[in-house]
């Protein structure tokens, strides 16, 4: 019973859940500076945020070289529920904005992986841009 109250308590933050829908929505792993660009917070909110999605098992980690790569736990029945849940109820204005930041920061991926890191916005949206035309 502990797990399932540490669970919902970390789902009450709004960060931690935009965090958790951009998962769910994009189905991908993702890194922190897409996370960073998609919701437009700093680097510290970010990592806290993963941080705690980590410690009540929402989410793992994977170290590829110099980049962590966070996913969905979808290990246990409890949270591939808990995910199609939230999946139907996450479609506000928020929520859709960031992914369509988000979708916009993927397509500067090459090989399905991060190469372009922290930017400032005018250079990532000036990337973006680019990408876009090509």
């Amino acid at each position: 019973m502990i797990n399932i109250i540490n669970v919902l308590k970390a789902l009450t933050d709004e960060t931690r859940l935009r965090i958790i829908n951009l998962f769910i929505k994009s189905g991908k792993n993702l890194c922190v500076c897409e996370l960073m660009d998609a919701l437009k917070l700093p680097q510290y909110s970010i990592s806290k945020a993963l941080s705690i999605l980590r410690n009540v098992n929402l989410l793992t980690a994977e170290k590829e070289g110099t980049w962590v790569y966070y996913n969905l736990n979808k290990s246990t029945p409890e949270n591939r529920n808990l995910f199609s849940f939230l999946k139907n109820y996450l479609n506000n204005d928020i929520f859709l904005e960031d992914e369509k930041r988000l979708n916009e920061r993927l397509l500067l991926r090459k090989n399905n992986k991060c190469v372009i890191g922290i930017l400032p916005e005018k250079e990532l949206l000036k990337l973006i841009k680019e990408k876009v035309k090509v």
